[in-house]
């Protein structure tokens, strides 16, 4: 219903919901015909350049995909605490530099000392000679990244329960304002939310792996290639709930918040400091 050529002012959930798209969206094309190739040829996918590439496409979207999230919980918590707005830049250069450009730096590097290739199951680091990459590379920057989001996402919601309870009758700008920021963060933290429950698997099976790869229970490792492959159900529920929300408000067209003004409201802005806040959203 807008046009893509708008598409950098739109509201940070919908450009969120895009890039997690289009992570899950090249994770799994390039999974399924990975899997695909196996289920044809009964055998790992040959040649191994061919795998190779199927594992960097692993790489660098689950990694930027991680990266992103915990970029948006920052950004709720940041919001919250210091009443501040992360600034992505012009077209979201610093989002998508780091989100994308540093998996993408990785993953060559990785692919040019040979560490990608079959695993046992599928296409991402070598079984052989790509162990420790795998855990450099994937277990232990989503375990970080998953421990840092829960405290983030503890932190955000506690500020947000305390702070409603002391809004709940207080009037004034200052006081819609922060409401604003309020429903802001708790959009973002619906991306969070579908982290936790899409990746939570796979860092547990890597901590396990790291203890004692034997005694890794079959049901975990299930629980892993389900979970991790549910991204674009998740998404979709998180586009679902944020698109409700939209149209429940008003449709005026988002524009910059004014959280950070000193300026007044004019007529011409929005009806409240809150509209214009969440509408950023």
């Amino acid at each position: 219903m807008q046009s893509f050529k708008t598409f950098f002012s739109w509201t940070k959930s919908e450009r969120f919901v895009v890039y997690l798209a289009v992570c899950d969206g090249l994770f799994n094309i390039a999974h399924t015909l990975d899997h695909a190739h196996i289920a044809i040829t009964r055998n790992h996918v040959y040649p191994k350049a061919l795998c190779e590439f199927y594992g960097f496409m692993l790489a660098e979207f689950i990694t930027a995909q991680n990266l992103m999230v915990n970029i948006v919980a920052i950004n709720a918590f940041i919001l919250i605490f210091f009443g501040n707005d992360l600034n992505f830049g012009k077209a979201d250069w610093r989002l998508l530099l780091w989100t994308f450009g540093a998996p993408f730096l990785g993953a060559t590097i990785a692919g040019a000392a040979g560490q990608l290739g079959p695993n046992g199951a599928f296409c991402y680091f070598d079984g052989v000679k790509g162990k420790i990459t795998n855990i450099c590379f994937t277990t232990a920057p989503l375990l970080i990244i998953l421990l840092i989001n829960i405290v983030l996402y503890i932190l955000t919601w506690q500020r947000i329960h305390v702070e409603s309870k002391r809004l709940k009758d207080v009037l004034g700008k200052k006081a819609r304002a922060a409401r604003a920021s309020h429903r802001a963060a708790r959009t973002m933290s619906l991306f969070v939310t579908a982290f936790f429950v899409q990746w939570w698997a796979m860092a547990l099976y890597g901590v396990w792996q790291l203890v004692d790869e034997n005694l890794v229970p079959q049901a975990l490792f299930q629980f892993v290639t389900t979970f991790s492959n549910v991204g674009g159900i998740l998404n979709g529920i998180v586009y679902i709930i944020i698109r409700r929300r939209k149209l429940m408000g008003p449709s005026e067209k988002s524009i910059d918040s004014t959280l950070n003004s000193n300026d007044k409201p004019t007529n011409s802005t929005a009806k409240s400091t809150e509209q214009l806040h969440l509408n950023r959203y």
